[in-house]
């Protein structure tokens, strides 16, 4: 490869990397950009720009009652496939209890759930009914499940509410951390997150009143706020078509220009709610979400197409949010918030001046250093030095990284680590001139007998920032970030761009420049 290839290569990396950089220098002026270039702006950390740090924690307690629920639903429909009857199914105190004919038909579906149901335990059998408890390590497994389901739920809803660069991930003890750089309305992202958004379709039961479905397990007495008043309906208790058949939520306005939800099902959801409002016209179907009735419309004809729409005393941001939330899913359980710190600009800007201060104090007497002790190949090198701190921070901004103060260490690290390339190298070269070898045999040989060492080191340093990426949490990913970066752009500056530059000055007969 000439050196007019490599000068190309050079200056062309060189320059992409100013050009992503442009829009973080000139943060300023570019409110008004294209948001593709605004887009390319570095992004700063929760510890840098301030923001919001929140911890929640699924409710256990709810998460296995809706276990329960689920599993009673699946033995009931176990039960009469095996050609039996049952008087009732509900949970008790954290149990499972089935009562069914008699004695006989007790002892036989025992057997048969247990060897179907391997996740269940049997406590007792009364006569005619069977007590069952699910096993520890099921739920534990299943707990375990929902707290990952609940990381990617909130991940989409934080991302769908136009934060940016949140940090979403589920902690060693189940817990999930939620941090919101920027964001300056605590009690919204809290709403926006910790809501459950269990979406059922339910029919009404106008024919049971609230004190006859306190008795009957069948029922469960709901309410609705209208004009400031709670009115309750009886529904039934099984739902005849959830949320988990959304395909899209958006939010509309009706023909007064009040906002409304649309909401659209998938085939499946289409077809079910197709099937449902068919056979149930002249009743009502109320929408719940959260155990809030919205609204109990009359179904007057069959609602073919799969669209519904969801009405209440909602503000255009409320809409909003709920369509949001829609969209992105219900969480599998309740979660509970048990920690809130605010991080205010303030702090975050003493955070951003130590770590800029920091790093410029190390670069100066990096730069200081090499100048004073290897003359002008140790301004060469300090150039290289420069160039790898530029390719590091519009590398963050391409990618969309996060700046954060570990990625600051992590930088401070990488200009360490690319200066003892340099050293390295000039040290090499200085004893091939020892030697005897004329200037440009010893820049030749400087560099082949330096490549192993820096090759060594660097891939030493790139895995060991591998390692630490997927096995450390936040702040320790913002460090291997940088770190991995920094190290590929130290091999490219160190032993490409040196050299390019010493070969051009050699070719230009400028060997009096080049002092070591």
């Amino acid at each position: 490869m000439g050196l007019r290839t490599k000068a190309g290569i050079a200056v062309a990396v060189l320059t992409i990397g100013v050009l992503l950089l442009l829009p973080t220098l000139l943060s300023p002026w570019v409110k008004n950009w294209p948001e593709p270039i605004q887009r390319r702006m570095l992004k700063l950390g929760l510890d840098l720009k301030g923001g919001i740090h929140l911890v929640f924690e699924i409710d256990k307690a709810k998460h296995e009652e809706t276990l329960a629920y689920r599993l009673i639903a699946q033995l009931k429909s176990a039960i009469r496939e095996g050609g039996y009857d049952f008087l009732d199914a509900q949970v008790h105190e954290g149990a499972i209890r089935i009562t069914l004919l008699d004695d006989q038909t007790a002892n036989d579906v025992t057997a048969k759930l247990l060897g179907q149901f391997p996740e269940l335990r049997l406590l007792e059998t009364r006569r005619n009914e069977l007590v069952l408890k699910m096993d520890d390590a099921y739920v534990e497994r299943m707990l375990k499940e929902a707290s990952g389901r609940a990381v990617e739920i909130i991940r989409n809803r934080v991302d769908q509410f136009g934060v940016a660069e949140p940090d979403v991930r589920q902690e060693a003890s189940g817990r999930i951390l939620v941090q919101l750089p920027g964001l300056e309305d605590p009690s919204r992202a809290i709403a926006l997150i910790g809501r459950t958004a269990l979406l059922e379709f339910r029919l009404v039961a106008d024919e049971v009143s609230p004190e006859e479905a306190q008795s009957l397990p069948e029922y469960q007495v709901m309410y609705e706020v209208r004009d400031g008043e709670r009115v309750s309906y009886v529904l039934e208790r099984q739902p005849l078509l959830t949320g988990d058949m959304l395909k899209d939520a958006t939010v509309g306005f009706d023909q007064t220009g009040v906002p409304v939800v649309n909401i659209a099902f998938n085939a499946q959801g289409a077809r079910i709610f197709a099937e449902v409002t068919a056979a149930n016209v002249e009743k009502r179907l109320a929408i719940v979400l959260d155990n809030a009735i919205y609204s109990a419309p009359v179904i007057r004809e069959p609602i073919r197409g799969g669209r519904a729409q969801i009405s209440g005393s909602f503000t255009t941001k409320d809409a909003h949010d709920l369509a949001i939330v829609l969209r992105a899913g219900a969480l599998p359980a309740p979660v509970k918030l048990i920690e809130q710190t605010s991080v205010g600009p303030s702090l975050g800007q003493e955070a951003i001046l130590r770590g800029a201060l920091s790093l410029a104090v190390g670069f100066f007497l990096v730069v200081a250093f090499m100048a004073g002790y290897y003359r002008r190949s140790g301004l060469i090198a300090d150039l290289c030095v420069l160039s790898n701190v530029v390719l590091v921070l519009s590398a963050l901004a391409l990618f969309g990284a996060t700046l954060t103060l570990p990625g600051i260490a992590g930088i401070v690290l990488t200009v360490g680590m690319a200066v003892d390339a340099n050293v390295l190298i000039v040290e090499r070269i200085r004893e091939e001139l020892r030697g005897g070898l004329p200037l440009a045999k010893s820049i030749e040989e400087g560099f082949r007998r330096a490549f192993l060492t820096i090759i060594d080191t660097h891939v030493t340093t790139l895995v060991s920032a591998v390692i630490l990426y997927f096995m450390g949490t936040g702040p320790i990913k913002g460090f291997a970030v940088t770190l991995f970066i920094g190290m590929a752009a130290s091999l490219f500056t160190a032993v490409f761009m040196a050299k390019l530059i010493m070969d051009s000055l050699l070719a230009r007969r400028k060997d009096a420049w080049l002092s070591f």
